[in-house]
Order: structure tokens, then sequence, then C-alpha cells
């Protein structure tokens, strides 16, 4: 089995060349991805640092599998994978049906949803960007166990931290009792937008 390294070392290769849509390294992107990770086991890094290659390289799932990346590895790469004629609204639905799959979407929507990555981007771009990864968190948040999300959060976008309190405090609702006396219940999914 490869090591984390060997994978980093696979993804610096996959991903020479290429820019983010800020102009960094893409390298540093899937990097960032991964440390959100670690805490959550080798597997889930190593899915991490690939979770891109098929969708932005020439590798392909058996490429991988060949070059001997963790067939488990591989099949999380694959969850988060964009499929041709798939919108991304049903793409993560798909993959909140994945635990593993989540939490490395998570990470990629953490870091996507940086402040100081997306103060880069022209406005109008900022702003749809800023829509459709608020939107896709409302549906990986809920799939994910909460400590999970919090560990990913904190150290890839620590700034999603107040909007991560928010989604708690917007998954409770208030309710008063027959005695006048207030209590608070868990409702089932996600927050309203």
């Amino acid at each position: 089995m490869k090591s984390v390294r060997e994978i980093e070392l696979l993804a610096e290769q996959a991903h020479a060349g290429q820019v983010d849509k800020v102009g960094v390294p893409y390298i540093e992107h899937v990097r960032a991805v991964a440390a959100g990770l670690v805490p959550l086991g080798d597997a889930l890094v190593m899915a991490g640092l690939l979770h891109d290659v098929l969708e932005d390289t020439d590798w392909t799932a058996e490429a991988l599998l060949g070059a001997g990346v963790p067939a488990q590895v591989v099949a999380i790469v694959q969850a988060v994978t964009n499929q041709p004629g798939m919108a991304y609204e049903e793409k993560v639905r798909h993959i909140a049906a994945d635990p593993q799959a989540t939490l490395v979407k998570i990470a990629d929507n953490a870091h996507n949803s940086r402040a100081d990555r997306a103060a880069q981007l022209p406005p109008e771009t900022r702003e749809r960007l800023a829509a459709k990864y608020r939107a896709a968190r409302a549906v990986l948040w809920p799939a994910a166990g909460r400590a999970d999300v919090e560990t990913i959060v904190r150290v890839v976008n620590p700034g999603l931290l107040p909007e991560l309190d928010e989604h708690r405090a917007g998954s409770r609702v208030q309710t008063a009792s027959a005695g006048g006396v207030t209590e608070t219940t868990a409702t089932s999914g996600p927050p309203a937008e």
C-alpha cells in the first residue's frame, strides 16, 4: 500500500503546471483539503490529495489502482468526481449519501470558500460561487458528524465557524410547553438559507 507521502508525490506530478481559479499552483488546494482530513485518517488524507485527479488530469481510476492507490481511496475519489450530465446539486446529494466522500467534499468546499481566495475573484463570480458553496454546505454538513465537520472547518477554513454555529442553532427550534416554559428540540434537515 502506498504511503500518504507517495500519494502526495503522485498528486504533485498529476497536477504539475496547473493553477487554481486565483492563480495559485493547484497542488496547494489539494494539500489544504488533505490537511483538514489528517485527524480523520490516512485514507481520507489520500482521497483529499487525489480528489480532483480524475476530474482535472489524464489519470483514470484504473491507473490509480495500477499505481498502488488503495481501492478504498479510489472509490472515495470517484464518488467526489463530477459525472457528465449530473448537475452540481445532484452531485452534492449523491456525495452526501457516502460518509467518507462527504468528509472530503466538506474539506474541498471549506477551502474553496476561504474569504482570502474569494477576494481575488471578480465580484459576480465570488457571489455566484459563495451561494453555490453555501447551498452545498446545507446538504453536506447534516450528512456528517458535527465533530468531524468542526474538525475539518477549524483546519481548512476557520472563517466558516460562525456559519457552523448558525447551522447548529438552525437545526434546533424553540417550542413553548403547556406550562409556558420554553424548551429546545432537535429538528431534521438543513437550516433555511
